[in-house]
């Protein structure tokens, strides 16, 4: 897959102030208009909190300083911004960091349901709500300081654990199941899948499975990992989870769940 991006991200002037086009916001208030209708009733308490604490434009693209006033004031979180793809050197320090990059781009219409590369409705609508909860924001961090530190192949393993958290978990609740990822939070379609599909599989995270588990970003998930709480995320960033890793390095992968890719099935 290219590694290059038909995006390019909005440098900032000097008062770090971006210049959206009013297309870029009428297309961020698209995007949050309709995703707001539906997250209700889906996501967690704790990312509908922090929704409520960051208090998104409607009408526009936020700016930058706007999401680190709160971020900042509640787990001393920043949002960085980046081009629309970095290194993986790169992003595992800003998360060391306790900096969360945000690609300044946002996506065009032609790419309104879904785009690979994370755009900044993604990051900010997706990720920022649970950067101000305490257990999300420090397994994020442990999670930056194991990867810059680690190997390219050990890295390869680590994105497993966060794909399956950060970008696709579940939680199982009193309430029932409700959704903490992200990847799924900043997409409608992946919305109303995971929460009710029956072609999925919803498994309890353990994460030695987690790290063996294959996965593809174009696709809807075939499984996901699912927590008691966003609590038992402090519990996991505690783990000795390189030691996991190296574990799951010797055990191997699982059998993919997905065909692979471009491989079309005869008559």
């Amino acid at each position: 897959m290219s590694k290059s991006s038909q995006y390019v991200s909005h440098q900032p002037d000097a008062n770090g102030i971006i210049a959206w086009s009013d297309e870029e916001n009428a297309i961020w208030r698209d995007l949050i208009t309709r995703q707001l209708s539906i997250v209700p009733g889906k996501a967690c308490d704790e990312y509908l909190h922090g929704l409520e604490l960051l208090d998104l434009p409607r009408d526009r693209i936020p700016q930058l300083h706007e999401i680190n006033r709160v971020l900042e004031a509640t787990t001393g979180w920043q949002v960085a911004q980046v081009p629309a793809l970095i290194p993986f050197d790169e992003f595992f320090r800003l998360l060391a960091n306790k900096q969360f990059p945000v690609a300044t781009f946002i996506r065009t219409r032609e790419e309104f349901d879904y785009l690979q590369e994370p755009d900044i409705f993604h990051e900010i609508f997706g990720h920022c709500p649970l950067l101000t909860n305490p257990a999300f924001a420090h397994f994020t961090h442990q999670y930056g300081k194991l990867g810059l530190n680690a190997t390219p192949k050990e890295r390869v393993y680590l994105a497993r654990l966060y794909w399956f958290t950060v970008e696709f978990g579940l939680l199982q609740t009193a309430e029932g199941l409700r959704i903490y990822g992200g990847g799924i939070l900043s997409s409608p379609g992946e919305t109303e899948y995971a929460m009710f599909s029956d072609k999925p599989e919803r498994k309890p995270l353990k994460p030695l499975d987690a790290l063996r588990t294959p996965y593809r970003i174009d696709i809807m998930q075939p499984i996901y990992y699912t927590l008691g709480s966003t609590e038992e995320l402090f519990e996991i960033a505690e783990m000795d989870i390189m030691a996991l890793v190296h574990e799951a390095m010797t055990l191997g992968l699982f059998e993919p769940k997905f065909p692979p890719k471009n491989k079309t099935s005869a008559a």
